[in-house]
């Protein structure tokens, strides 16, 4: 007699208890929060405010998609180039340093919360056509052999950060011992768990277990490097920050330069969005097989009402003061790890967002020791790197067909390139008072890969209208 294999995980439509789910919501928030926190305050947006709005449109992205695609919603790093330079502008022109600038004044937050705005109407448009003309429409576009790399890319490009963070350098030119191993240990105690914690409950809290080794190694070396606050007020300041307050005392002559660096990043997150899309039905269907489930779930079919609830998430976090943002891959990247995918949780961890943006705890730079979050980023963006590749895999790209490797090639090195070789991770495009506006680079490389890969398929295109 053999011992069936006792598989632990939870479907999208399955409820684990209620202590469990608690469990499982804290660790999707603890996940998400350190990078909604670093690209929030990289924008100059109210912290408080911004993790507020990532809960509030989770709610309304799982009310928009009917419970049928988890995932989370967070402040999006492919926008920050773009802010930065918009923002660097205006200063600039009152003759001040943007590095320099704690929260961004209303001044320029109404034109570029107009932009995010319209950065999420392009992706309702692009879920509109793929939700009624079909998803191959949308694959023509954005095949495996685009989505992936683009995904790998984004993961790849915050591994710089990760490293500095983790590995901090000191005054005298020295790695600093004690940030570089209690990130070590944060990293090692994830690779730990997630590798040997294979059987129960346990196994499913790997990257919380990782995290919280990493807080009590902090609390034992040096308890300095915990954050002391940032001095932001709470989520109760949001209406100081929605769109309705800030238009009245926006200065529209930066609503061009806003509209021309932030609205494209749609293009970047579209992909982006999509290739989780593809990832997570991978792995819910893997773990449906598993468990012995014979329904099918057909997330990458919902990829219309993905991209729709994407650009409705983008308009609501714009309107009540948040920055723009995107499906979390951190967040998939844990439900891959702990296997589970209960829009339950998910719904849960959005609740625990919104209390806590309304806490005094909410008033933070840094929640977590800035060597453990970012000794757990380096296994969390290496893994969302490592899930572009796994899309190509899965969706069996030809990588012997010289067209699908020219796609990847070009966005692989004008992506990474481009991030860590031109000036601010960007490609200089117009000048505006005086200050250079950068297109990110992975914007650059998405787009480079979409329009080549269509460049790349008229010969067949031609072939087709002759037969």
């Amino acid at each position: 007699m053999t011992n069936k294999e006792v598989v632990v995980g939870y479907l999208p439509d399955e409820k684990p208890t209620i202590v469990k789910s608690l469990l499982f919501a804290v660790q999707q928030f603890l996940v998400m929060l350190p990078a909604t926190v670093l690209a929030a305050l990289l924008m100059k947006f109210n912290i408080p405010t911004a993790i507020l709005t990532s809960g509030v449109a989770t709610l309304v992205f799982l009310l928009v998609t009917r419970g049928k695609i988890p995932l989370y919603f967070g402040s999006s790093f492919s926008y920050i180039p773009a802010v930065s330079i918009v923002g660097a502008s205006y200063y600039a022109s009152l003759g001040q340093d943007w590095n320099s600038v704690g929260l961004i004044e209303l001044e320029i937050l109404g034109p570029i919360q107009i932009a995010i705005i319209l950065s999420g109407v392009l992706s309702i448009i692009a879920g509109v056509i793929v939700k009624y003309f079909g998803k191959d429409k949308i694959d023509k576009v954005l095949p495996a052999h685009v989505t992936g790399p683009v995904a790998a890319i984004i993961g790849l490009s915050l591994a710089g950060g990760a490293i500095t963070g983790s590995f901090q350098i000191g005054t005298n030119g020295m790695l600093d011992t004690t940030s570089f191993l209690i990130s070590s240990i944060t990293l090692l105690s994830i690779i730990g768990f997630t590798s040997f914690l294979r059987k129960g409950f346990i196994s499913q809290i790997p990257i919380l277990l990782g995290m919280l080794v990493g807080f009590v190694l902090t609390l034992i070396l040096d308890i300095n490097l915990i954050g002391s606050g940032a001095g932001q007020a709470t989520g109760f300041d949001v209406l100081n920050w929605t769109v309705f307050s800030s238009i009245p005392a926006a200065d529209w002559s930066y609503l061009p330069a806003a509209l021309l660096a932030i609205v494209p990043i749609a293009l970047v997150t579209i992909p982006e969005s999509t290739a989780h899309v593809f990832q997570l039905d991978l792995y819910v269907n893997e773990l449906a097989e598993r468990k012995g489930v014979s329904k099918k779930y057909d997330i990458a079919n919902r990829l219309g009402d993905n991209l729709i609830g994407d650009g409705v998430c983008d308009i609501v976090a714009a309107t009540l003061g948040g920055p723009a943002g995107t499906n979390y891959g951190e967040n998939i990247s844990a439900s891959a790890v702990t296997k589970v995918f209960s829009t339950w949780v998910f719904g849960l961890t959005a609740l625990l967002a919104i209390l806590f943006a309304f806490t005094p705890l909410a008033d933070f730079a840094s929640f977590l020791p800035a060597a453990v979050t970012n000794g757990a980023s380096i296994y969390l963006f290496g893994v969302i790197a490592a899930q572009g590749i796994t899309l190509m895999i899965e969706k069996k790209v030809d990588m012997f067909n010289p067209k699908n490797l020219a796609v990847i090639a070009v966005i692989f090195v004008i992506g990474i390139g481009g991030h860590y070789a031109m000036p601010n991770g960007g490609f200089p495009l117009y000048r505006i008072n005086g200050n250079i506006v950068y297109f990110p680079a992975i914007a650059v490389a998405a787009i480079v890969g979409i329009l080549l890969n269509l460049v790349l398929q008229i010969p067949e295109f031609i072939k087709h209208l002759k037969e």
